[in-house]
């Protein structure tokens, strides 16, 4: 007789799965507004010229520009949340140090808004209590772990990667083919492009991909056409 694996440990449990799935929807986020400005951008100026060296330099100022833009946003954003989240931890321990009966009130209170018995909830609030209060209230009240508090240079970098990632396709798309081939070859691989990342991100979000994937597509090519249009007007107009 064999033993059966334990395949616990290879399952994504609890906020891990939760953190990892908001990291990834925002790369992919990010992987999609790098495609589409980036995309305006090129389209645009190649409606103006044709020159590979201008468009080049245009494209590459695009992509540095929004991925420091991203990244900077991010980490602003993020060390805030992390600021918040490390103040309402402190307030915790302040309360449970001055004030531990009634913290053990309110856990129990909370455990029983989840389902819990009074009897239960009283007796599952004191084991948690015992094992570790600070991380008992942290999750349950606040809804936070403790040792997976969010990184804002985490957040940063992952923005600034996603960004670029998105940004190199159609500055490629339209740097490297033939002259003529250009613009066709940037608007089909764009729209290939947001037709996987609203794919993507409607199966994370649990959405119909269909619609999604029409949104993200024509939103792409709305932002192409009004870009290439006023591209073309300044050419002709020599500005």
């Amino acid at each position: 007789m064999t033993d059966t694996p334990d395949q616990t440990h290879d399952e994504p449990h609890g906020n891990g799965l939760g953190t990892r799935l908001n990291w990834l929807r925002a790369a992919v986020l990010g992987a999609n507004d790098g495609v589409v400005s980036t995309a305006g951008l090129v389209v645009g100026v190649a409606g103006a010229t044709g020159a590979r060296s201008t468009l080049l330099t245009a494209g590459l100022a695009g992509l540095l520009a929004g991925s420091m833009s991203m990244a900077a946003g991010e980490y602003v954003s993020v060390s805030t949340q992390r600021d918040s989240e490390k103040a309402a931890l402190e307030t915790e321990k302040r309360e449970l140090r001055e004030t531990p009966e009634a913290e053990l009130a309110e856990l129990t209170g909370l455990l029983e808004e989840k389902g819990l018995s009074r009897r239960l909830a009283r007796e599952a609030a004191v084991q948690l209590t015992r094992r570790d209060a600070l991380r008992a209230h942290a999750e349950v009240e606040l809804g936070i772990d403790p040792d997976e508090l969010t990184n804002p240079w985490h957040a940063a970098g992952a923005s600034f990667l996603a960004f670029t990632v998105g940004a190199l396709l159609p500055l490629l798309a339209i740097v490297l083919p033939p002259t003529s081939a250009r613009l066709p070859v940037t608007v089909v691989s764009v729209l290939a492009a947001l037709a996987l990342t609203g794919w993507w991100s409607a199966r994370l979000g649990e959405a119909p991909a269909g619609r999604a994937v029409l949104r993200n597509m024509a939103g792409g090519a709305v932002a192409m056409a009004v870009t290439y249009g006023a591209g073309a007007l300044l050419g002709a107009a020599g500005v």
